[in-house]
C-alpha cells in the first residue's frame, strides 16, 4: 500500500497533521526573521477561516490572491480552504488587463493583494470583489480603493476565535477531496491563458508522490524564491516542506546574486526550487569565465579526468555560495542547458530536473536526487501513481507525444468543455501536447511541443526547441528562437550584452557592431555545419532586447512568427 492511500487528501488534513506533528518547529516566515510555529501558522489559519465566513464566504467561493511570497500568503491559501473556498492565485508579473479578467471570470469575493499590485485594480468599473485586504499592510491614502490591512484582519480574528472558543467552538462545512482547492491560469506559451481547476485530491496526490525526491528531515529549510502563485512553487516548495515538517524562508524580491549569496549564508537552505535560467547565469557569468581566464584551467578541461577535477572543485564553491548544505537543487519550468547540466553532473552538485504542468499538479517526472540511471538530458524517473505512456512513437527515434495518467490529474479548464475534452480522454489520460520518449532506464525525455513543430519543405518535421538549445550553448547567446519565414528556417539571437561590452571596451560603436555580426556569422557557419542538409539556418538575426516570457522563462512561441519578428525588430 502506497503512502497515499493511508493518508486524508485533503489540504486541511495536510495543515493538520502538520501541525500534529511538528508542532513546535518552525513552519515559514520571511528571510532572517523569526519564523512562525506550525502550532502559530495553524491558529492563524483557523482565526482567518473564522473570520473569512463572519465576512459571507462559503463553499465554492473565489478568493483571490494577488501578492508577492509570503508567509502571509501561505495563511490566507490554508484559511480558504478551510471553508471550501476556491483560491485563486495570480501571478505578480501578470499585465492589469489579465488581472482583470481573471477578477471578473473568477466572480472573486476578496482580494489579498500588497501595495506592489494594488494599482492594476484601481480601473476595476465592474467587480465582484467585496473586500481588498493587504498583506505587507499598505494603506491605500489616495481613497481610490477601501483596503484592509492584514495585520487589523488577523488580530480581529484572533480575537473573535478566543471568545468562540469559550462559547461553542467554530464550526465548518466539511471539506472533500474532490472539492476544488484552487483554479490557476496557466502561463502558456501558446496564446491566452486557460484556467486550470485543481482538486484536493490533484494537489494532495502529487506532493505525497514527491516526498520520495530526497531525503527531507524535519527543520529542513526550503528557500522560496519562485512565486508561490506558479504551481511549480506551490507544490514542491510549499506543500512539499509543509508535510515533511520544513521550514520555509522567503526571500521576498527576487534576490540579486549579492543578495541571494547573503541569504543562504545565514538560512542555508537544504533545498531550493528554481528555472533552469538562474543556473545557466550562474555557469556563463561565474564558470565559465573562470575557466576561460586560467589557461591551466582552460588545458585541464581539455581531458576527462582533468575536468571532472576542476568542475568538482568549482562545484564546491556553488555548494558554499548556496550556503554549503544544500542537497536539492529543483530544476524545472523549462528545459535545461546540456552543456550546464553536464557541469551539474561533473561537479556532483545537488540537482535534480523535472517535468510537469498546471494540469498535472504538476510534476510529472523527477529524480530522486539519488538515483545513478537517470540520463543526462532526461527528466527522471515518472514519480509514484502516475502513468507515462509515449502516443504515436516514431518508428525511428521513439518519439511520440507524452500522455499521463493519474490523482494528480486537472478536473479540466473551467467553462470550457471542448478546450478539456480536446486533451482529457474519458479514461483519464491527459494528452500533455509535449513530444518526448522513454529510455531503456525509464527516464523521460522531452523534445518540444507538439505545437511547435516546423514541417520543413521536404516533408521532415523539426523541433526548434532542439536547435534552440544548440544556439543557446555559445558562451555570448543569452536566448535564440528558431521560426519558419516563407518555407525557410530563421534564428534569431539575444546577445550578452554586458559580456560584449567588456570584449569590445574603447571601441567605437561601430567596431562593436561588427564585432557582434562577426560572431553571428561564426555561429550561423557552426550550427548549419551540425545540422542536416534538410535543417539549415538561412540566416540569423540579432534580437536586441529579451523575448517575451512565461514566469519560468520560457518564451511566449506565439508572439514571434517569421513575420512578426521582421516587423518588430526592423
Amino acid at each position: 500500500m502506497s503512502e497515499m492511500t493511508k493518508v486524508g487528501m485533503t489540504l486541511n488534513y495536510v495543515i493538520d497533521s502538520s501541525r500534529e506533528r511538528y508542532g513546535d518547529l518552525p513552519a515559514m516566515g520571511m528571510a532572517l526573521t523569526k519564523p512562525l510555529t506550525y502550532n502559530a501558522l495553524h491558529d492563524r489559519i483557523i482565526a482567518l477561516a473564522s473570520m473569512l465566513k463572519r465576512d459571507g464566504v462559503k463553499k465554492g467561493d473565489r478568493i483571490g490572491v494577488l501578492a508577492e511570497n509570503s508567509h502571509n500568503w501561505g495563511t490566507v491559501y490554508f484559511a480558504a480552504v478551510r471553508l471550501g473556498a476556491v483560491v485563486v492565485p495570480i501571478l505578480p508579473d501578470l499585465s492589469e488587463g489579465d488581472v482583470h479578467h481573471i477578477l471578473l471570470e473568477m466572480r472573486v469575493a476578496i482580494l489579498f493583494t500588497t501595495q506592489r499590485q494594488i494599482e492594476k485594480i484601481y480601473e476595476l468599473r465592474k467587480s465582484y470583489l467585496t473586500k481588498v485586504i493587504t498583506l505587507d499592510d499598505y494603506n491605500c491614502i489616495l481613497g481610490v480603493i477601501n483596503t484592509n490591512t492584514f495585520s487589523e484582519y488577523l488580530a480581529k480574528a484572533m480575537d473573535n476565535m478566543a471568545h468562540e472558543k469559550q462559547a461553542r467552538g467554530m464550526q465548518f462545512e466539511d471539506v472533500d477531496e474532490d472539492d476544488l482547492a484552487s483554479i490557476i491560469y496557466t502561463s502558456g506559451t501558446a496564446g491566452y491563458p486557460k484556467a486550470v481547476m485543481l482538486s484536493h485530491k490533484n494537489l494532495t496526490a502529487n506532493v505525497y508522490s514527491s516526498t520520495g525526491l530526497a531525503d527531507i528531515q524535519p527543520g529542513s529549510v526550503f528557500l522560496s524564491i519562485l512565486p508561490i502563485s506558479h504551481i511549480y512553487e506551490f507544490t514542491c516548495g510549499f506543500l512539499l516542506p509543509i508535510i515533511k515538517g520544513g521550514r520555509i524562508v522567503y526571500a521576498g524580491k527576487t534576490p540579486t546574486p549579492v543578495i541571494l549569496q547573503k541569504l543562504c549564508k545565514k538560512e542555508k537552505p537544504f533545498a531550493i526550487f528554481v528555472v533552469p535560467l538562474i543556473l545557466e547565469k550562474i555557469y556563463k557569468k561565474r564558470i565559465l569565465p573562470r575557466i576561460n581566464r586560467s589557461k591551466s584551467l582552460s588545458l585541464a578541461c581539455k581531458t576527462g579526468i582533468g575536468r571532472k577535477l576542476i568542475y568538482k572543485k568549482l562545484g564546491k564553491e556553488m555548494l558554499d555560495f548556496f550556503g554549503g548544505q544544500l542537497q536539492m537543487m529543483g530544476i524545472g519550468g523549462a528545459s535545461l542547458n546540456r552543456e550546464v547540466e553536464c557541469f551539474l553532473r561533473d561537479s556532483e552538485f545537488p540537482y535534480i530536473v523535472g517535468y510537469g504542468l498546471t494540469e498535472t499538479s504538476p510534476l510529472l517526472s523527477c529524480g530522486p536526487i539519488d538515483d545513478q540511471t537517470i540520463t543526462l538530458g532526461s527528466c527522471g524517473k515518472p514519480i509514484p501513481n502516475v502513468e507515462v505512456r509515449i502516443a504515436h512513437p516514431d518508428s525511428v527515434t521513439g518519439i511520440g507525444e507524452i500522455q499521463v495518467q493519474g490523482p494528480n490529474i486537472m478536473k479540466g479548464y473551467y467553462n470550457d468543455e471542448q478546450a478539456t475534452a480536446s486533451v482529457l480522454s474519458e479514461d483519464g489520460w491527459l494528452a500533455t501536447g509535449d513530444l518526448g520518449l522513454l529510455d531503456d532506464n525509464g527516464n523521460l525525455h522531452v523534445h518540444g511541443r507538439v505545437k511547435n513543430i516546423i514541417t520543413l519543405e521536404d516533408g521532415t518535421t523539426l523541433s526548434p526547441e532542439m536547435v534552440e538549445q544548440m544556439m543557446n550553448t555559445c558562451h555570448w547567446v543569452i536566448e535564440s528562437l528558431i521560426v519558419e519565414n516563407s518555407g525557410h528556417l530563421e534564428g534569431w539571437v539575444y546577445p550578452d550584452y554586458e559580456l560584449i561590452d567588456e570584449q569590445t571596451a574603447g571601441q567605437t560603436q561601430s567596431a562593436r557592431h561588427e564585432y557582434i555580426e562577426t560572431l553571428i556569422r561564426e555561429l550561423h557557419s557552426d550550427m548549419n555545419n551540425r545540422l542536416p542538409d534538410n535543417q539549415q539556418i538561412k540566416e540569423i538575426f540579432e534580437r536586441r532586447e529579451p523575448f517575451m516570457k512565461t514566469v519560468t522563462h520560457k518564451i511566449k512561441r506565439y508572439l514571434y512568427d517569421g513575420h512578426k519578428m521582421v516587423v518588430n525588430d526592423a
